[in-house]
């Protein structure tokens, strides 16, 4: 037993298969004969002694034995079992260690110089005395055949060719010992990884047996045996199609019970993970059904449940084919991914204000509460909208979440309470806009939450966050999710109309018309999914995700030109092309810095050769020629060359109401049209809006003037003359072509100024930190300003010359001012102040009118 024993002790201490902790002490030009005896113990369980030998290749003649004859490095010794006579057959391992047996072994040593004749079968007491045969031999054997293969792959071939069938292999995973087993999966290992080597037909049963191996150790916690089971089967099938089909058929439960098993064992963890990947990557898919009991697990690994970047990448990809492949069935995965990245940024939020609870109080950390809070509330709507969904999919709610195919993900926080609040005797009706509004609110909170927040950002793009906004972008998981919903709703009322009037009406009276059914609000999904890409496509690892994304370039370029009818929202436009713009000219400036790292950065030093957009800054008109990123895009522009081919050359391309040649645009990313070469900007104009306005409401000229009294928030709406003309686009930019326009964005709520001071610096601050970052400033710049908006560019100004940002102080040419006080030196604006005390007392501010009025004419006086 000590050999099987010391085996047992090597191989459990096997952390890594790929650096095993001894070396073949074995030659790598082992004889068959060697090689064929180790087989044969294995394949028949034990070793036939004492039985003459008849070798015609016999070198000296006389008589050999039955039985492993292995030469060892640096020596001729060689080692063999005898035993008097028989074959000791397979036994139970669990028999009896004291039990008598009249089968004693020798352990025979000889050399090959040596004229030793007639050997007997000596017995030699003590160690080995009462041993099973099978206990020594086979594990020997076992050892004997992987030490073989790891040596040469002269030797590996000598094994395939010996095996042919490979059931010599498959006995040895199958037997019973553990060292056997681990001795046999190594082998099977070494075998498939020789590319010289043919398949064998037995690789799928090999995998079988590999994964129930995998499974079985897992659940003893035998890491080792795992490890090296789970090696031998991720070759199997990545070279197998039979095993890939085996495992889909078969063995896909096995892999999710090792995956729950091991969750504390990251090298297990990967292996299963490169496993799932490679079942997926085929042409083979996961059912429906599989990827969502998967879904609970693949979501903790994106999350870094695991510390593993190997297993967070292969979550990601997992999950984004399963998006491609089910689209509207998918979503309560992808909503179930963005509640949990919200719950772990909330965490992430409360242990930062735990560690800062210290710090001084002041106005900043109001606001960023006020945002958590807000972010709080979305997540919880989201957590109960992912458990409606799914159980308005299922069509029940069952008496047991463990039945659901989605129960580890609904099971997981934050979905546990809206679980235990269901009712079971009536399914939650499934709605797809109210689906929407919680994934926009959810976006939008986030965004607020991250926006000024490089540590937050960071997270949630190891997260997965890209996955997840390059599907609500170029995907119309909700317009379909509508469309299922208004294709069920005429069903059940054709069904309705084929109903006797013997069932009565209160059958019926919950059937919805397919009238009512609302449609999602996709494009405000888009928008804000827009704006965080915007925000993160200032960092490094996100611009290099996005450049070898070629369809995601070419769908953001299209997007920002207009030529896609989802997108044609000005603010999706703008965010469309403010991305391209980061992370083209940021690749090509090599800093890949952002400005989103800290809350305030030293804006002094912020000056590049690059523009980098943020969030509040939007760009009018985006698809014309001269916002490109000079020779970055226009390389850009060859790789996605190929992609483009065979569109039409002469497509006109909309913007908002302003319609531009298409082949006027195509220039900044068309390398090919270097003929027509386009000039860098003259001059920039600034739009700035005042209170309660907006970056784009604020300059329309509304054809229907009951639009003017809309709230704070912008609506969507693409009905024509609701929203007026939009006359920077319109009419600037013909006047002006050698112009940038920009319009800017910036909180203008009266409840959040504080008793002590106006938030007029912080917001300027906040402001001239985006313009530097953007390259305003570099040439002449015009600044036309409604309301408010001229108080905040002469504080800019202001701030701007503290700061010695001598640029954009000199580069302003021009402050138009419109319904403000920039042009009296006093504040002098009775509709600003009439709206401006209004709504202070319609919100329960604590700041009276007066007191505003006195200290902004105060602080005006001071500054002008």
């Amino acid at each position: 037993m000590l050999v099987a024993a010391i085996m047992d002790i090597v191989t459990s201490n096997c952390d890594t298969i790929e650096k095993t902790p001894f070396k073949s002490s074995l030659p790598g030009n082992a004889t068959m004969r060697d090689i064929a005896a180790a087989i044969q113990v294995i394949e028949e369980g034990g070793m036939y002694f004492d039985e003459p030998e008849k070798d015609d290749d016999s070198d000296d003649g006389r008589s050999g034995i039955k039985g492993i004859g292995i030469k060892i490095l640096e020596g001729t010794t060689v080692l063999g079992l005898s035993r008097t006579s028989g074959l000791a057959p397979l036994g139970d391992l669990n028999a009896n260690a004291g039990e008598e047996t009249p089968k004693t072994f020798a352990l025979l040593s000889k050399h090959d110089n040596s004229s030793q004749a007639n050997l007997s079968s000596a017995v030699i007491p003590g160690l080995w005395d009462d041993l099973h045969c099978q206990h020594v031999a086979v594990p020997f054997a076992a050892w004997a055949l992987a030490n073989w293969a790891m040596a040469s792959d002269t030797n590996r071939s000598h094994i395939q060719e010996l095996d042919r069938d490979g059931q010599v292999v498959m006995t040895a995973l199958m037997a019973p010992e553990r060292t056997v087993k681990w001795h046999g999966s190594l082998v099977a290992r070494l075998l498939l990884e020789d590319l010289k080597l043919p398949l064998s037909d037995s690789v799928s049963d090999w995998s079988s047996s590999l994964l129930a191996t995998v499974s079985h150790a897992s659940k003893t916690e035998d890491i080792s045996l795992a490890q090296v089971a789970l090696s031998a089967f991720l070759v199997s099938v990545d070279r197998s199609d039979k095993a890939q089909k085996m495992v889909m058929e078969k063995g896909l439960h096995l892999m999710r019970d090792s995956a729950r098993k091991t969750r504390k064992h990251k090298a297990v963890q990967e292996g299963l993970s490169k496993a799932l990947e490679l079942l997926c990557a085929g042409d083979m898919h996961l059912s429906l059904e599989e990827s969502q009991k998967w879904s609970g697990i693949l979501l903790s690994w994106v999350l870094g449940k695991v510390a593993s970047d190997t297993v967070q990448s292969s979550a990601r990809r997992i999950l984004s084919r399963t998006f491609e492949d089910y689209g509207p069935h998918s979503v309560p995965i992808s909503q179930g991914w963005l509640t949990l990245i919200m719950n772990e940024i909330l965490n992430h939020s409360k242990t930062v204000s735990a560690k800062g609870a210290s710090l001084p109080k002041n106005e900043k950390p109001k606001v960023d509460q006020s945002k958590v809070t807000s972010a709080t509330q979305s997540t919880n709507l989201l957590a109960v909208a992912v458990v409606n969904l799914a159980m308005a999919q299922l069509g029940t709610v069952p008496e047991s979440v463990n039945n659901v195919p989605l129960a580890d993900l609904l099971l997981s926080e934050p979905f546990a309470v809206p679980i235990k609040n269901l009712k079971k005797d009536s399914p939650p009706k499934f709605n797809a806009a109210e689906s929407a509004l919680a994934t926009i609110k959810a976006i939008k909170s986030l965004t607020d939450v991250c926006a000024e927040d490089s540590v937050c950002q960071n997270k949630i793009v190891d997260f997965g966050i890209l996955c997840l906004l390059r599907r609500f972008l170029l995907s119309d998981d909700y317009e379909k999710l509508g469309a299922i919903e208004a294709y069920d709703a005429s069903r059940a009322l054709e069904a309705r109309d084929r109903t006797p009037d013997s069932l009565g009406e209160s059958s019926i009276t919950d059937i919805q018309d397919p009238c009512s059914v609302r449609v999602p609000a996709s494009a405000h999904i888009r928008r804000h999914a827009a704006r965080l890409l915007t925000i993160l496509s200032l960092l490094p690892q996100v611009q290099k995700i996005i450049l070898a994304d070629e369809t995601w370039c070419k769908w953001l370029d299209d997007c920002a030109k207009g030529n896609i009818s989802c997108c044609n929202d000005p603010k999706t436009q703008s965010y469309a092309r403010a991305s391209l713009l980061n992370v083209y000219c940021n690749q090509q400036d090599g800093s890949g810095s952002g400005d989103g790292g800290s809350s305030k950065p030293d804006i002094s030093n912020m000056n590049s050769n690059c523009p980098r957009y943020g969030d509040m800054i939007f760009l009018i008109n985006p698809g014309l020629p001269h916002w490109k990123c000079h020779e970055k895009e226009r390389q850009s522009g060859k790789k996605n060359e190929s992609s483009s081919e065979g569109e039409p050359a002469n497509v006109t391309d909309t913007v908002g109401d302003h319609v531009v040649d298409a082949s006027n645009l195509s220039s900044s990313i068309d390398p090919s049209s270097s003929g027509s070469h386009v000039h860098d900007p003259e001059f920039d104009v600034i739009f700035l809006h005042g209170l309660r306005g907006g970056p784009f409401k604020t300059w329309r000229i509304a054809e229907d003037k009951s639009s003017t009294k809309s709230g704070l928030v912008e609506k969507i709406d693409q009905e024509a003359g609701k929203l007026g003309t939009f006359w920077p686009s319109e009419w600037l930019s013909n006047d002006f072509p050698q112009a940038r326009l920009f319009t800017l964005k910036y909180k203008t709520n009266l409840t959040e100024w504080s008793g002590a001071s106006l938030p007029l610096q912080e917001v300027s601050s906040m402001i001239l930190e985006k313009l530097v970052s953007a390259g305003i400033g570099d040439r002449p710049v015009v600044f036309v300003t409604h309301s408010m908006g001229g108080l905040v560019v002469k504080q800019i100004l202001h701030k701007a010359k503290e700061e010695k940002l001598d640029k954009l102080v000199n580069n302003t040419a021009g402050v138009v001012c419109i319904n403000a006080s920039c042009l009296s030196g006093i504040l002098q604006l009775p509709t600003f102040w009439q709206q401006a005390s209004r709504y202070a007392v319609e919100n329960g501010s604590c700041v009276t009118p007066g007191s505003i009025y006195r200290r902004a004419t105060k602080w005006f006086s001071k500054t002008s």
